[in-house]
């Protein structure tokens, strides 16, 4: 458990609680409706803490508690949030397609999460109900195809146009946070020249010492994929994402 994953799960729990046990006329000031969004413009961020039943809150936690960790290890605490806010945002923005209606949940958020999950481990297998594999990548198309059919459709109570909002909101966050990740520069630092030798054998040295005991399990898989790559292709074989990785852990 990483903890902003862990902040949000006791977040969502206890508005929960809170409103449906003690206070349920709260939970309309913290809906969204587009239509209202200047009378309450504090419902934008709001709205993504309350839900209409425990089954609600339980598959958006459950989906959280999977995904979220391993991205957050990725990003990194404020970059975590970063994209979960933003998510959420672009799920209440796109929900003005139909602005007379009411949205609760975290689905816009936690969909921007499983976006992020999805591109930076587009193989890996999701098995839906336990049973049913399917890659990230794939998985993610689906939900799109499905989401826009629903919101097209207008079937049923499920917030489709703010599903596609946390993936739209997620896919411009992530494309903005790498245009601007010192990340960049690595990809110039990989071209082979004779100049660049000593750096690349300074990095090698500083990567070398970072203690793979003293990190969380999510960490120190990846630490160890990325070390497999560099003893089987060298440093030219790493990707941006994983010299930033490795920068992030070593030691100063």
């Amino acid at each position: 458990m990483t903890p902003w994953v862990l902040f949000l799960l006791l977040a969502n729990g206890a508005v929960f609680l809170f409103v449906n046990q003690m206070s349920p006329e709260l939970g309309g000031w913290l809906a969204f409706q587009p239509l209202s969004v200047f009378v309450r413009p504090w419902t934008l961020i709001t709205y993504m803490f309350v839900h209409a039943g425990f089954g609600h809150l339980f598959w958006n936690m459950l989906v959280l508690y999977f995904f979220g960790p391993r991205v957050e290890t990725r990003l990194g605490g404020a970059r975590f949030i970063g994209l979960y806010l933003v998510s959420g945002l672009g799920g209440a923005l796109l929900s003005f397609i139909d602005p007379a209606v009411f949205i609760i949940g975290a689905s816009g958020a936690i969909f921007g999460v499983e976006l992020a999950f999805a591109r930076y481990w587009p193989r890996d297998k999701i098995y839906i109900w336990g049973v049913l594999p399917i890659e990230a990548w794939l998985l993610v198309v689906v939900m799109t195809g499905v989401s826009l059919f629903g919101g097209l459709e207008r079937s049923g109570n499920v917030a489709h146009w703010a599903h596609l909002g946390g993936f739209a909101g997620a896919a411009l966050y992530l494309a903005v946070m790498e245009r601007m990740s010192p990340a960049r520069r690595f990809r110039q630092e990989s071209r082979p020249s004779r100049p660049g030798l000593l750096g690349e054998r300074a990095s090698l040295e500083k990567w070398s010492r970072i203690r793979g005991d003293d990190m969380h399990e999510v960490n120190r898989t990846e630490l160890e994929r990325i070390r497999r790559i560099l003893n089987e292709r060298g440093v030219a074989g790493l990707s941006s994402d994983d010299r930033a990785f490795l920068e992030r852990f070593s030691p100063r």
